[in-house]
């Protein structure tokens, strides 16, 4: 999402401009809709067999993720929840679609939301999408005046920046009402590490069990609200585009590796997964969509950050913050010295000043770390050229750089979140997030070794306080006294950036 806080900060500052301009979007209403029931196909029951109740399996690999997400469509009966912050259409969102396309087709219910942030050049393909009799596609808080260009857009919206500030970051995908993909990755090649240049490290979990039916519930929530427009009422702002004959929908899905498996063999992965899942009871944190309009201070999105706050209150020994952005709010700050203060062991992975793909979210970030450096958080920034990075991009990968984006917490050998939340005001109090606080000693386990490498000093940097009680960033061969970038001008960037008074809105 290169630029996108960027181009917010531009856009509040033509809406402070803008405030008295008219003629803004208002909310549509639309017959409800509700997931089917939980299908009872045989391969569900066979797999309920295997394991009652709610089970997951880590997606820590971005190659596994894309596969599951792949097998999974390719298992839906009868209905698919689709809801996500970014679709690209790019290789991996081509092959995706070709998927989605192809339940359709044999009669699945598909329904897809999507958050308009960064629906620019796709609008074409997404009205041709939303033709198939089988899929509905709707758009969540959208921009009413239209462009290709994402600057220009903010331009022509500067008047709504306040509604238009709150956007949609959830990412979750319900099979059936059986099964569920959830956590923080995108629909584009660089979230299952399939881009040229840049690749994020992320993490997700594929689940079966009851708790799926909660989070189709939580989708209907969101599908149903006055704020999720139909697409083609959403593009039919656009006075210069018309419904399309025809539009390439499958181009460029050659560039994705993936085995295409037979029914029997999708069974039998789904088996074999279920019976290597961890067990455990999970609770939905799930932020409510606005009922009347994004820009209220009312319907501010905070369920989600509050209860996050609760757990790192509850830890007793040690909390684990992995968050591509950390700008910690004054309430997040105060728990985190709590958690210290009281004799918790914090450990904290977030970017560096050169993995970072929003160096404005760095700049304000830079604000707080000295203070959590001299707390006793353990303090770690990814490394962009990170030693191990091949564990997280397809090959080759030697100038390709790393990226966190993962959202993660660990609370001591017991309890994990894993979700869309990052650790910041935009994520804690503007867009809406979702996310599992799950309870698993065997989950925790797991997802503690999957985040031990990260850590390691080959992959990323740790700050620590020398004698004159100044920041050093240590890696296994280097010691720096500055910012881990060889661009002085980044620096002075980064420096002159976390001068505004833009924190709030990172």
């Amino acid at each position: 999402m290169p630029g996108f806080r960027f181009r917010l900060l531009w856009a509040a500052l033509l809406g402070l401009l803008l405030t008295g301009c008219s003629g803004g979007l208002q909310p549509v209403e639309t017959p409800d809709e509700f997931t089917p029931p939980p299908s009872a196909a045989m391969q569900w029951q066979e797999l309920a067999a295997v394991r009652e109740g709610d089970w997951f399996h880590l997606l820590n690999i971005g190659s596994e993720a894309f596969d599951w997400r792949l097998r999974a469509i390719d298992s839906a009966v009868e209905s698919i929840d689709f809801q996500t912050f970014i679709w690209d259409l790019d290789a991996a969102g081509h092959r995706v679609l070709g998927h989605l396309l192809t339940a359709a087709e044999r009669g699945v219910l598909v329904r897809v939301l999507v958050d308009d942030s960064f629906i620019l050049d796709a609008d074409r393909q997404l009205l041709e999408i939303d033709r198939h009799e089988n899929i509905e596609l709707k758009v969540f808080n959208p921009y009413k005046r239209r462009s290709s260009s994402a600057v220009l857009r903010q331009v022509l919206n500067a008047g709504e920046f306040h509604r238009l500030d709150h956007r949609m970051h959830n990412k979750v995908m319900v099979i059936d009402n059986r099964a569920a993909i959830i956590g923080g990755r995108n629909l584009a090649d660089p979230y299952f590490g399939f881009h040229e240049e840049h690749n994020f490290r992320d993490m997700e979990l594929v689940l079966a069990g009851p708790l799926a039916q909660e989070l189709s519930a939580g989708f209907d929530d969101y599908w149903n609200n006055d704020w999720s427009f139909p697409v083609a009422a959403v593009l039919e702002q656009r006075g210069d585009l018309e419904m399309p004959q025809e539009v390439d929908l499958l181009s460029g899905m050659e560039h994705t590796d993936h085995a295409e498996l037979t029914f029997e063999e999708r069974l039998e992965a789904w088996k074999q997964l279920a019976a290597t899942a961890h067990e455990g009871s999970a609770e939905l944190l799930l932020d409510q969509p606005p009922e009347e309009n994004p820009a209220d201070e009312a319907e501010a999105p905070v369920q989600v950050g509050q209860r996050l706050i609760e757990a790192i209150d509850a830890a007793r020994e040690e909390v684990w913050l992995i968050s591509a952005y950390l700008i910690p709010t004054g309430e997040f700050e105060a728990a985190i010295d709590r958690a210290v203060s009281r004799g918790v062991r914090v450990r904290i992975l977030t970017n560096s000043i050169n993995s970072n793909n929003h160096l404005t979210a760095h700049s304000a970030y830079r604000r707080h770390v000295e203070h959590l450096v001299r707390l006793g958080a353990e303090v770690h920034e990814v490394r962009a050229d990170a030693e191990d990075r091949a564990l997280y991009i397809e090959s080759p990968v030697s100038n390709k750089l790393l990226c966190l984006h993962a959202k993660a917490l660990v609370f001591d050998r017991d309890a994990v979140f894993i979700g869309s939340a990052n650790l910041d005001p935009r994520s804690l109090h503007i867009n809406t997030e979702m996310g599992l606080l799950i309870d698993s000693e065997t989950l925790n386990a797991e997802l503690r070794a999957a985040l031990e490498p990260d850590f390691s000093l080959s992959n990323a940097w740790h700050l620590q306080l020398n004698d004159q009680g100044r920041i050093l960033w240590v890696s296994d061969d280097q010691v720096l006294d500055h910012q881990p970038t060889a661009s002085y001008m980044r620096r002075i960037e980064d420096w002159f950036l976390s001068l505004l008074p833009i924190e709030e809105e990172m």
